[in-house]
């Protein structure tokens, strides 16, 4: 079960955001990511849970940010119900996207399980409805996915897989890379692996 922490900080000038201390698993409905985020200071500012099939498909996300909150899962496309801080409005929204998408390095891992690419695979388009902080306000956005590279490192422990992917928004045309070892990334914009306790699990 890996667990670590992940540095959050603004993919353009760098402004550190957060730190996302979190552990995850397969497990018998597929994976599941949980984490607590604290401000740089160690203030708590929030939360991610996300349990996936063995599809890839969001079976159940609950996210907290600022006092808002949202439960989403894939049905008729995706559904979600986004909560305000005093708990006393509640607005269900639907999309026909594929699944969710946020600043958590967990909808990363998300989106390769869902896809499931290889090497000679052409580059897949991929709806997904992001959560944008601070108040997890939603947004349907269309991404593009090519794994452009796979490498494998000799450790200490047992050789590491990493796979390299270019993802592209298809909005703006905007590219960036994005390196995961089974379900841990270890480097995407805006995400820095800063302490990882044990090897990341082997998904399959």
């Amino acid at each position: 079960m890996p667990r670590g922490r992940y540095a959050l900080h603004d993919p353009h000038d760098h402004t550190p955001l957060a730190h996302e201390h979190f552990h995850c698993a397969p497990g018998p409905s597929g994976w599941r990511y949980v984490s607590q985020l604290t401000t740089p200071t160690g203030e708590h500012t929030g939360s991610v849970d996300l349990t996936l099939d063995d599809l890839g498909r969001p079976l159940r996300l609950e996210l907290h940010a600022s006092s808002w909150q949202v439960r989403g899962a894939a049905l008729d496309g995706v559904t979600w119900v986004r909560t305000d801080p005093t708990g006393t409005h509640a607005t269900e929204g639907n999309a026909p996207a594929h699944a969710f998408t946020g600043t958590s390095p967990a909808f990363l891992i998300a989106t390769t399980r869902l896809l499931r690419l290889t090497p000679s695979s052409a580059a897949t388009r991929v709806r997904l409805v992001a959560f944008t902080d601070p108040v997890l306000a939603p947004r349907t956005v269309d991404q593009s996915w090519a794994l452009v590279n796979t490498e494998t490192h000799a450790t200490d422990n047992a050789s590491l897989t990493v796979d390299e992917y270019q993802v592209t928004a298809l909005d703006t045309g905007e590219q960036h890379t994005v390196h995961i070892a089974g379900d841990v990334v270890l480097a995407a914009p805006g995400i820095e692996l800063e302490d990882l306790e044990s090897p990341p699990s082997t998904l399959t």
